[in-house]
């Protein structure tokens, strides 16, 4: 396995820890700083709004450097911000490295998944991409249980330290084993744009937003949903995050494979279409105790094979712009983050069992194959390189 993509890999995983640790430590950073939990939601806002702004705006501006050049500065501003978060005192404070925390994610996971790609095997590309995404999953499986366990029993400020340090291991890891690569050309700001006057990336960035939101409107009440409806002791529940983090591990090699195997597009439909019977089987079994701890390993399997060849069809659709286009990517999915948690949660709100959240989950996921199949029939180029 080259080093390079063990490089990236390893900020996959620091960036999976300080995106998703939040969650699980939340009622201890709202406790610690005196606010509401709501309150204290709100990192979790800023940070995908740093994702957001940071994704385009980055890639564009550092356009000129070299790849290795720009994931050593966008490592160090990961370093930088999320010690800070660790040792600021206030909520303002806090609020700011938060957001400037977020900026990084989304330019790491663009210039990074065009680097796996060209460090690749031909043929292999959406393998290297997803061999990248294994740090995230691996941040799942273990990170943030690891880091949710320490900032319940001593403090969250000691589990940001961490993902700080891991940050700087990321940045030498780049420094030492990523290989020199050549800068971008001399595409211009406005060339690289043009992009987005397409059709074409439009209709990426819907099937992105609103189809990885049919994961988001699951997992964001799986808790809720295990404990209430599935009656799973509320001390089992990091087992059912286990499970489901290693789904994610499993399924983001087997999107790798089957986007190099059967093309990207094709994997695109293949995944989501099978995320849309998953969702509807977990919906009439979560009732059975049992199928809470079989489903979230399949689930979570399912729902992850889609991260790699929707990477690969950004990548290969968007000439002169392939960074830029993986970095919208990785907005586009925070936006589905958001659509998802939101309108799964409608249900909810109005008076439904926790499980008819994935049944929104369902529709999204469904909307977004569709959209895959226009896609493929729309742009039927050649897929496969």
């Amino acid at each position: 396995m080259k080093k390079g993509l063990i490089a990236l890999a390893f900020g996959g995983l620091a960036i999976g820890m300080t995106e998703f640790t939040m969650m699980g430590i939340l009622p201890d950073i709202a406790k610690d700083l005196s606010v509401k939990d709501t309150d204290a939601a709100h990192f979790i806002a800023l940070y995908a709004l740093g994702v957001v702004v940071g994704a385009p705006t980055l890639v564009m501006f550092t356009s000129k450097f070299s790849p290795k050049k720009v994931l050593l500065f966008l490592m160090l501003l990961f370093f930088i911000f999320n010690g800070l978060f660790a040792i600021l005192p206030d909520f303002k404070t806090l609020s700011v490295a938060r957001f400037i925390s977020g900026l990084p994610h989304g330019a790491f996971f663009g210039v990074g998944s065009v680097v796996a790609a060209k460090l690749a095997d031909k043929g292999k590309e959406a393998q290297a991409i997803a061999f990248m995404f294994t740090g995230m999953t691996i941040a799942n499986l273990a990170g943030v249980p690891l880091g949710t366990y320490i900032g319940h029993h001593y403090t969250w400020r000691i589990t940001y330290i961490i993902i700080a340090f891991l940050g700087l291991v990321t940045f030498l890891a780049i420094l030492f084993w990523l290989p020199k690569t050549e800068t971008r050309g001399n595409t211009s700001m406005l060339s690289q744009l043009s992009f987005f006057k397409t059709i074409k990336a439009w209709l990426l960035i819907a099937i992105i937003s609103i189809g990885t939101g049919g994961l988001f409107a699951w997992i964001s009440y799986i808790a809720p949903m295990s404990i209430n409806v599935s009656k799973v002791p509320a001390d089992n529940i990091p087992y059912i995050m286990i499970l489901v983090g290693t789904g994610m591990f499993f399924g983001n090699i087997l999107g790798g494979k089957l986007s190099d195997s059967i093309s990207p597009t094709k994997a695109a439909i293949l995944c989501l279409s099978s995320m849309v019977v998953c969702l509807i089987i977990v919906y009439f079994t979560a009732h059975i105790n049992i199928m809470a701890y079989i489903m979230a390993f399949i689930t979570g399997l399912v729902a992850f094979t889609i991260g790699s060849p929707l990477q690969m069809m950004l990548i290969r659709n968007a000439q002169g712009a392939e960074t830029l286009a993986a970095s919208a990517g990785q907005a586009s999915f925070n936006i589905g983050n958001t659509l998802g948690a939101y309108l799964g949660g409608i249900p909810i709100i109005i008076g439904y069992s926790y499980n008819t959240s994935v049944l929104m989950g369902a529709g999204m996921a469904m909307t977004g194959a569709l959209l895959s199949f226009v896609f493929l029939k729309k742009f039927n180029i050649s897929q496969k390189m």
